[in-house]
């Protein structure tokens, strides 16, 4: 989705990347992502570069198709890399045994949309697979790096009620207000 200049260069530095890779242990530790793990709106790619190391088989759809054409060149056959949209995944049913995405769903435009997001997870998922995701909140300095881009912070509140209208179960949500919200949620096996 689109981003202003300042917020790209931001999202593509080399401090973004190290940040990233410093916290990606602990944002999936304990939790069972299997062998076959998607991640949705990986962007410029510095949390498809933390998650390589970390799991078996990696799986990333992007839907801007440059970036595509970017991560494609830099993973070169270690991560597939698919262009497509997370509301409307190209995948078959049950394919993977984990769908992440961290800090994109802010820059889905609406909430129908990410809701879309949630059922298409679920639907890609197989039984028993995890849902694993965190996000930024809306807090007066995130908005100014949002100027002139899409945002769509989460609610918090209503993450639990709208996983569970996509079919989810044992759904976890914790947020740091004002900061992220983080959460996991299972297809039923």
């Amino acid at each position: 989705m689109p981003m202003n200049l300042v917020h790209r260069k931001l999202c593509s530095s080399a401090l973004w990347a190290k940040a990233v890779a410093a916290e990606m242990p602990g944002n999936i530790a304990g939790y069972d992502l299997g062998d076959s793990v998607l991640e949705v709106g990986p962007g410029f790619g510095a949390t498809t570069r933390a998650l390589a190391g970390l799991v078996p088989r990696l799986t990333a759809v992007e839907i801007d198709e440059a970036s595509v054409g970017v991560l494609k060149r830099e993973f070169d056959g270690r991560v597939r890399i698919v262009h497509g949209d997370g509301a409307s995944m190209p995948f078959e049913d049950g394919e993977f045994s984990a769908v992440v995405c961290f800090t994109m769903l802010h820059h889905v435009p609406t909430t129908a949309l990410q809701d879309a997001i949630f059922a298409e997870a679920f639907r890609v998922l197989r039984p028993g697979g995890v849902l694993r995701a965190m996000d930024s909140l809306a807090n007066a300095p995130f908005r100014l790096l949002h100027i002139g881009d899409t945002m769509n912070a989460l609610d918090p509140v209503s993450v639990w009620p709208r996983l569970q209208d996509a079919g989810f179960t044992g759904i976890k949500v914790d947020h740091v207000p004002k900061r992220s919200v983080s959460f996991s949620a299972r297809k039923p096996d």
